[in-house]
């Protein structure tokens, strides 16, 4: 070999040796979300959670730099979130995956999670069969049963003798709908009546007509976040249905900020329950509220939490692995771990891979002249039902 084939060849040798110690210390992780349509607004509240959580503690963890790559799902779009995945991991070298804002996108994406043996935090899809997919799965946002079992018994519990049910017709209102009757009949109570509505439904009319003509004493909603608490909010209203006459009642989608400043006053007596909302009257949530409005200009809400606490579990178990990227290394660091959260005290199911918290039950009422959601109930370390279930 000549003097300058062997130099060449060193340096070669260097670069490839500097490109390994440069990727050694680096831990990539593949953000799926969507960042267009008409979930777009979610997949950027999640993000904006994960920076708040990197800028407030360094993008440095045990000793490796946190590189994000961003992937827009575009939607509810399963074949295009598994392949967004795939991609990741064989094209650009993700250590894991996180993100995943709706259902179906985390079932699809939860596939290559087990086959490609890569960890993976959802950070909001709430169906509760979600963490069965993959062994490498935690979730650090809620199930949907975690919520509305326990709501619907406390429903129950407190005088409303019958509920006509809508719910949006995929697995999350699917979940909402059997999880709440679940937990409403055990306590008492009786459903009348029952619908399930297109997921990307316009026009709530023919729907809410359909309540109205049943008579219920309440009528409970699962509708997903974004417009469509607004548009069913203003169908209510033009026939006549509000909480002076009829018992509201849902998930907390339905009074969040937007949701609030369409509905005005006539949101006014709407219960629902939640897993966070920007009023949780603790320290940390206040530091959180006024930090995130600082760095964004807007209020968190539910997904800004999930993404928020999805960056805390990546951080600890990378600290708890010292860097260690291997999936079943950080799926046993995850398990058990608890945190106080800006939505309370959480920790992590071993069993189940996910979250344990407690459940607020809210009224909407004015404070200070502002409609807020005020919790005037909670339920303490609730876990999945449907996963409780299975155990006995």
């Amino acid at each position: 070999m000549s003097r300058i084939a062997a130099v060449i060849v060193s340096l070669f040798a260097l670069a490839v040796g500097i490109s390994g110690a440069q990727a050694q210390d680096t831990v990539k992780v593949g953000l799926i979300l969507p960042y267009s349509g008409q979930f777009a607004d979610a997949g950027i509240q999640i993000e904006n959670g994960l920076k708040l959580y990197m800028s407030q503690h360094g993008d440095t963890v045990a000793g490796k730099k946190i590189e994000i790559i961003r992937k827009d799902v575009g939607g509810i779009a399963p074949d295009v979130a598994k392949r967004l995945a795939q991609e990741l991991i064989v094209r650009d070298g993700v250590d894991m995956i996180a993100g995943f804002a709706l259902t179906p996108n985390a079932l699809a994406a939860g596939d290559v999670s087990a086959q490609a043996k890569k960890f993976m935090v959802v950070m909001n899809a709430a169906t509760s069969i979600i963490t069965t997919k993959s062994p490498y799965m935690v979730r650090t946002s809620l199930t949907i049963p975690q919520l509305e079992e326990a709501f619907g018994e406390w429903v129950a519990k407190n005088g409303t003798k019958t509920v006509y049910t809508m719910v949006s017709d995929y697995g999350p209102g699917h979940d909402a709908e059997q999880a709440f009757i679940r937990g409403y009949t055990k306590g008492g109570g009786k459903i009348v009546g029952s619908v399930r509505m297109p997921i990307a439904n316009p026009d709530f009319s023919a729907f809410v007509q359909r309540a109205k003509d049943v008579s219920p004493e309440g009528i409970f909603i699962f509708v997903p976040g974004g417009a469509q608490p607004a548009a069913l909010g203003k169908a209510m209203a033009e026939r006549g249905i509000d909480p002076s006459n009829t018992k509201i009642m849902g998930q907390g989608e339905i009074t969040m900020e937007k949701g609030l400043e369409s509905l005005g006053d006539s949101a006014l007596g709407i219960v629902t329950t939640f897993h966070y909302d920007v009023s949780h009257d603790s320290d940390l949530n206040r530091a959180f509220v006024k930090d995130y409005k600082a760095m964004f200009d807007r209020n968190p809400d539910l997904f800004s939490a999930g993404g928020y606490d999805g960056a805390h579990l990546i951080y600890e178990a990378l600290k708890k692995t010292n860097g260690n990227t291997d999936a079943q290394a950080l799926v046993d660091a995850a398990k058990g771990m608890a945190w106080e959260s800006p939505r309370g005290p959480v920790s992590i199911d071993p069993e189940t891979r996910d979250i344990i918290q407690t459940v607020y039950v809210r009224e909407v009422q004015k404070v200070d002249g502002v409609l807020t959601n005020v919790e005037i109930a909670k339920i303490e370390n609730v876990k999945d039902p449907v996963k409780e279930a299975m155990k006995k």
